[in-house]
């Protein structure tokens, strides 16, 4: 084992990009995955814990529990599943691909009890991504307000700073979920790193990287490849970006791991949730807090070529077996 191994729960709302996120969680040797938290967005809460067990099976990690989450924002009291979500991730999630059944079920455990718990317990060794709405994370602090010191490093995929939202002109769709609890986390939680569209979307992945997986020609290879594909053809057709896929659940694990990947700018953030404003889900940073020791980082810049190119390789390393 890596002495130096840092312990990592992922938070995930499973759709393409958070199977990414996943099989890169499950395969870097820096990291310990210790939990997955089932969180809504792309999917419905069990539906997306239901994927992330159906994919630890296929990668043989079937050792990595997975806990749920809250179903809904703190707003509201159900959530739908948004159309354009079930075009961009398929019906099911995952790219209307059918996997195994996993053999195992969701832990009895809330998700937000694991979180408190492995934030008292690991402290600065644990690393939380979150890459769904951040309505957990907030829960987990107004349960327990130490859980907001204690995480040493807290990495979410979401937001945008420097180019425009994919929902609104403003407004990153997880932010968009559950704007007020994403707001609290911002005003919250310490070692706060924001993985936004701004680095995102510079981070595009084709049909050569797939078929480079596809010619393993191991199951977990077969399956990945299909779901990207659909997620790569889903791009293309809605016009978001015909030049691949944007991956970015997979980049907020590999920052939370390696920040080198990205240029940051110190800012403490806070996102509006005034739906009369006009830019109601924006994250954008806090003019009361200018003159504040800065807690929030947010990447604005990655050196995309170098991540690609680690990405695949680590790909086709965990998909070979």
């Amino acid at each position: 084992m890596n002495m130096a191994q840092k312990k990592m729960i992922l938070d995930l709302d499973t759709g393409i990009d958070d199977a990414l996120a996943l099989a890169y969680a499950v395969s870097d040797p820096n990291v310990d995955l210790i939990g997955i938290i089932s969180s809504y967005g792309n999917t419905l809460v069990k539906t997306a814990a239901q994927n992330s067990l159906n994919l630890l099976h296929l990668l043989g990690a079937d050792d990595v529990p997975v806990f749920l989450g809250e179903s809904h924002s703190s707003t509201t009291d159900h959530f739908d599943v948004m159309e354009i979500s079930q075009l961009i991730h398929g019906k099911n999630g995952v790219g209307d691909v059918t996997l195994e059944q996993s053999p195992r079920d969701v832990e009895s455990q809330s998700g937000i009890d694991f979180l408190i718990s492995a934030a008292h317990q690991y402290h600065d060794n644990l690393i939380f991504i979150p890459t769904g709405p951040l309505t957990n994370l907030a829960t987990a602090i107004k349960k327990d307000p130490e859980v907001a010191k204690l995480i040493g490093n807290t990495t979410l995929m979401g937001g945008a700073l420097t180019v425009p939202g994919n929902v609104s002109p403003f407004t990153e769709a997880n932010i968009h979920q559950d704007p007020e609890d994403a707001d609290y986390v911002f005003s919250h939680q310490k070692n706060l790193t924001m993985v936004g569209l701004d680095v995102t979307l510079r981070t595009l992945l084709t049909k050569k990287e797939t078929t480079a997986w596809r010619a393993l020609g191991t199951k977990a290879a077969e399956k990945y490849a299909d779901l990207m594909d659909f997620y790569i053809d889903a791009y293309f057709k809605l016009s978001i970006d015909k030049k691949g896929a944007a991956l970015h659940d997979p980049l907020a694990v590999a920052v939370g791991i390696d920040p080198t990947y990205v240029t940051t700018l110190p800012l403490n953030m806070k996102v509006t949730y005034d739906r009369q404003s006009g830019d109601y889900g924006r994250t954008i940073g806090n003019k009361e807090k200018l003159l504040e020791p800065t807690t929030t980082k947010a990447a604005i810049l990655v050196d995309s070529p170098r991540f690609v190119s680690d990405f695949q390789s680590t790909m086709l390393s965990i998909l070979s077996k």
